[in-house]
């Protein structure tokens, strides 16, 4: 069979360009570029152009999800910068996040990991280490006091969830100058944190804490006894806050850095008013994400929510088809090194 060599053009490809640094004054200009040259350097290039089509769709509300030790790997001011220039709108988090991040917000200091200490002695040292870094135990004690002081005038009843709690330390946070911090940014700019899995968190053993001390206890109490008065927590209020918001909105777009619990929890309320309509009968609209950007080394075929695709998620009604105007970008790099190029390069677009 003869073949019919192309041109490529004749068949609506996009040429590539080589990477001119000559012509880089900014990191926004190194992304636009990027966005046409091959690899992990399109893919940041493309988040680029997505990201900042998201922010600047005025009907658009963006969902930030967050996992992994982004506040100990020094993310945080990232964090702070996304809320207090409006690029998103909700932050949906590990508790972990929060609390490393109240750490430092604070004035505690992360460490650089020595890999001539052995963990059994960074243990009995008060080192907390995460790869590469240290956190130190004397600052989650720090930070379990800032809690504590919140919590005397919080009433714990069964109103009590993650938003509601963050939104208390935030104020907290902003009205003594422990400023700029995410909660307390978020508590600023009405931007709402959830976190699903509070109790899996420093901040969910901090209330567990906080009320048995409330208690007194001896010093011989037993678990029994001690476990005896559960706190009155309802995390079905965050649910409801979060999907009656989402429900609102115009358009939906998601910035996702890793993957785990906040990223399947702020994609659900899809399906959950499918479920909703399909069970019970109603008609209500099912919000689908029109935009999304997620950041994560993880490959896909371990089958894991972290390296799952977007369009795998269309097949739940998360997304809207990229044939129906949605739009996506997978950037499959370490958050540490894409985050903060994509971040300075837009925040330089829009300011």
């Amino acid at each position: 069979m003869d073949r019919m060599f192309h041109s490529g053009q004749d068949d609506g490809l996009e040429p590539l360009r080589s990477l001119n640094l000559e012509n880089v004054n900014r990191f926004s200009d190194l992304l636009k570029q990027m966005s046409d040259t091959a690899f992990g350097g399109r893919e940041l290039g493309h988040a680029y152009h997505v990201l900042l089509k998201m922010i600047q769709d005025p009907d658009c509300q963006v969902v930030f999800t967050m996992s992994g030790a982004m506040t100990i790997a020094k993310m945080g001011k990232i964090v702070c910068d996304m809320i207090e220039q409006g690029v998103v709108h909700y932050v949906l988090s590990t508790g972990a996040i929060m609390a490393h991040g109240l750490t430092e917000s604070i004035g505690c200091l992360h460490y650089k990991y020595d890999p001539s200490m052995n963990d059994d002695q960074l243990y009995q040292w008060g080192y907390n280490r995460v790869y590469d870094t240290l956190e130190k135990e004397e600052s989650l004690t720090e930070a379990e006091h800032i809690i504590s002081r919140v919590l005397q005038d919080y009433t714990l009843d069964d109103a009590t969830c993650s938003h509601r709690i963050t939104h208390a330390i935030g104020k907290y946070l902003c009205d003594n100058g422990h400023m700029p911090s995410i909660l307390g940014c978020a508590y600023k700019n009405h931007v709402p944190v959830y976190i699903p899995a509070f109790t899996d968190s420093e901040f969910g053993l901090n209330i567990a804490t906080h009320l048995m001390a409330q208690k007194k206890h001896p010093k011989e109490a037993s678990l029994d006894t001690l476990f005896s008065d559960v706190p009155r927590f309802n995390p079905y209020h965050d649910l409801y806050n979060y999907a009656g918001n989402i429900c609102k909105a115009k358009k939906l777009g998601i910035i996702t850095i890793g993957g785990g619990v906040p990223r399947n929890w702020g994609q659900q309320i899809g399906p959950f008013i499918d479920i909703i309509n399909l069970r019970i009968g109603t008609e209500l609209k099912a919000p689908r994400f029109h935009y999304g950007v997620r950041i994560c080394p993880e490959p896909v075929h371990w089958g894991g929510l972290s390296g799952c695709t977007y369009s795998e998620g269309m097949s739940w009604g998360k997304f809207i088809p990229r044939e129906k105007g949605g739009d996506y970008a997978e950037v499959h790099c370490d958050a540490t090194i894409a985050w903060p190029l994509l971040i300075k390069a837009v925040l330089e677009s829009i300011n």
